[in-house]
């Protein structure tokens, strides 16, 4: 959250408007709880949501006892099905079978392309899977062109921490539009209240808006100047115009730090700890809370750990706040 903070407090809304405080999630109705895996990973590890990933692969037939290294892709011969191994334990994979150890391995296919060398590591295609049902306005041509504007976004730190940040980027972003479905704020009674000081906005409006949802008019001032765009006279431009919409997502992401030590872009490489993209983003409402507050904060990493099995990447560590 930004640190001028919201005096009314949070409001309920499905908008979840951002920088302020965050109103409480409406968690959309086609969302299902991840279901436990099939089997226990061992004690101290964190599990993975089996999701099948798309990713060009080479493959391996897989031999029972063998021992594979994370991120190896095995063909198993009883159904010549794909598996990943996205987790290991003390010796790689343990002799696991991947259609009973679900932790260790999960379904991946081997007919999709790879992201071109020095684009974004997110494929269209992988955009499209993870975001099945978004609005049209969110276009993913409008994602790639909004990340010039940023060019270390998803670029620093390696493959792995890369596809990790796009996942964790995207991951909020699915939490803050319930799948990218929303552009604006559905509490249209807030719609007037984003402005300090009070009064002060001459008929503007500065509800959340876009994949971030900005919010306050300080915020759009803020996000222009740095897009050399007038948001402040124009605030709509974030929710008619999808590069620029997109643009302001990763101007929050990229440069702010909201109530945490560091921005959520500083936060995947440097400390690679989605639970502190949370605080970054939403920490006032989600980090150490109880009720709908708690399982905000569990659903964004679910939405991780799946983006990350779709981007071919263990998810990590520290996927909490």
């Amino acid at each position: 959250m930004n640190a001028r903070i919201n005096p009314r407090g949070p409001r309920a809304r499905a908008g979840h408007g951002l920088l302020g405080w965050f109103g409480l999630l409406c968690i959309p109705a086609a969302y299902a709880a991840p279901q436990a895996p099939t089997d226990l990973a061992p004690t101290g590890y964190t599990t993975t949501a089996v999701v099948a990933p798309a990713a060009t692969c080479t493959f391996v037939t897989w031999t029972r006892g063998v021992n594979y290294s994370l991120g190896t892709i095995v063909k198993y011969p009883p159904n010549n099905q794909y598996y990943k191994l996205v987790n290991v334990g003390t010796n790689g994979s343990d002799g696991t079978d991947p259609t009973i150890s679900t932790w260790y391995w999960q379904p991946t296919n081997c007919d999709t392309t790879t992201p071109p060398t020095g684009g974004f590591v997110v494929t269209e295609a992988q955009f499209n899977q993870m975001f099945p049902n978004r609005n049209s306005f969110y276009t993913y041509a409008g994602l790639v062109a909004a990340i010039r504007s940023y060019p270390n976004f998803a670029k620093e730190g390696g493959d792995t921490i890369a596809r990790q940040e796009a996942a964790a980027f995207l991951a909020n972003v699915n939490q803050e539009t319930g799948g990218l479905v929303h552009i604006r704020e559905l509490n249209q009674a807030n719609w007037d209240h984003y402005c300090q000081p009070a009064g002060s906005c001459g008929g503007k409006q500065y509800y959340g808006r876009g994949p971030i949802q900005l919010s306050w008019n300080y915020n759009y001032a803020s996000a222009g100047s740095a897009l050399g765009l007038d948001l402040l006279n124009n605030p709509d431009l974030v929710a008619t115009n999808s590069a620029i919409s997109w643009q302001t997502a990763l101007w929050y992401w990229m440069t702010q730090r909201g109530g945490a030590s560091n921005t959520p872009h500083q936060a995947m490489v440097n400390l690679r700890a989605f639970g502190e993209t949370i605080r970054a983003i939403n920490g006032g409402i989600e980090c150490n809370a109880t009720g709908i507050g708690h399982q905000q904060m569990l659903n964004r990493g679910a939405y991780y750990r799946n983006f990350a099995a779709i981007l071919g990447v263990a998810p990590g560590n520290n996927q909490t706040c």
